[in-house]
């Protein structure tokens, strides 16, 4: 991990167009190749982000530092760096992943157990199934033999669809499992998450967790 802080302003260019002014920010350049930008009053939430894959080039335009981010579909962040206060690297290894509180992992081995749930003929390939930047809470297939990925969440906020964009754009690289459909699923969904889940052509399920301990009817909403 890259940790710079710097005096900088930001724009984006892409669907829409932002400027960030001029102002002392945290740039952070994880090894996944994320790009994100943080102020100090806005908890974990960037100001502004890329997401992988991506590509970072520094030059210089008047003697001032520019980086200019490009993702895959041609937007760009440009970072005008006026003065750079700190410039660090970190190796921080391999991380062992999020251990899930004990709904999370029940609603992960409930619903593996009853595929069924999420749709006809959807089946199981495994659970936990492994990746270079973690494991996938469920992978599985629908009734057509697409393969689907599915991340659990207790409360499903925006973070959550950050965490399965990266995965299924690391699974749709393999020739044998694309192309890879995401559904993220939890007991609730937040609104900002399920506009960003849509955009990116993720399904949202709405899990009734005793529902499917068998309490009651089946309650699961599939959007």
């Amino acid at each position: 991990m890259r940790l710079v802080i710097a005096r900088c302003s930001v724009d984006y260019a892409g669907r829409l167009t932002a400027h960030l002014p001029l102002a002392p920010r945290l740039i952070l350049v994880k090894a996944d190749g994320s790009v994100s930008v943080h102020a100090d009053d806005r908890a974990y939430k960037p100001l502004n982000w890329m997401s992988p894959p991506c590509t970072l080039k520094e030059g210089t335009e008047n003697d001032v530092a520019v980086w200019t981010v490009v993702n895959k579909a041609g937007e760009k962040l440009i970072i005008t760096m006026d003065e750079i206060l700190h410039d660090s690297s970190h190796e921080l290894g391999i991380d062992p992943g999020l251990v899930k509180d004990g709904v999370e992992a029940h609603l992960q081995e409930l619903l593996a157990d009853r595929m069924e749930t999420l749709g006809d003929g959807w089946s199981l390939i495994r659970r936990e199934y492994p990746t270079a930047i973690g494991p996938v809470d469920i992978l599985g297939r629908d009734a057509d033999g697409t393969t689907i990925a599915v991340e659990i969440k207790r409360r499903g906020e925006i973070d959550g669809v950050e965490q399965l964009t990266r995965y299924l754009e690391l699974l749709n690289r393999d020739p044998h499992l694309a192309p890879v459909k995401g559904v993220f699923a939890a007991q609730e969904i937040k609104p900002q998450a399920r506009v960003l889940a849509t955009d990116r052509g993720i399904q949202c399920a709405v899990l009734d967790y005793n529902a499917l301990r068998g309490i009651e009817d089946d309650k699961l909403r599939l959007f």
